[in-house]
């Protein structure tokens, strides 16, 4: 009875994991309001709790019973990886825009002390 309980446990672990990455990667890039801090708790919830859940399970029941489910979240994680990149190199990119306006701003047209030394070249 406690593989069965622990079998439907991972099962719906699984599932939460999946439905999770999945909205990430529908969101990542379409939805300004999209919150990585909460998703990311969420997905280390369910990480955490399989954790706990396959400590205690034999792994060739794992593997047999989970299989197709694990290769369906795989392909999604892989998705997940590149749009979270994509997502990571934009805010690199806008943060780069940002502090060379700031940067920019800053000048005040006059020389600086930098543009006065003396170099020998």
């Amino acid at each position: 009875m406690e593989m069965v309980s622990s079998d439907y446990r991972i099962k719906t672990v699984l599932g939460r994991l999946e439905m999770i990455i999945e909205n990430e990667n529908q969101r990542i890039g379409h939805d300004p309001e999209f919150d990585f801090k909460v998703s990311n708790a969420h997905k280390s919830r369910c990480l955490y709790e399989l954790t706990m859940l396959f400590r205690s399970a034999d792994p060739k029941e794992l593997a047999a019973n989970h299989v197709e489910q694990m290769h369906a979240l795989k392909a999604k994680l892989k998705v997940n990886a590149r749009r979270v990149e994509a997502h990571l190199n934009a805010v690199r990119t806008v943060a780069d825009l940002l502090k060379n306006a700031v940067r920019d701003a800053d000048g005040d047209g006059t020389y600086t002390q930098e543009q006065f030394l003396y170099s020998e070249a």
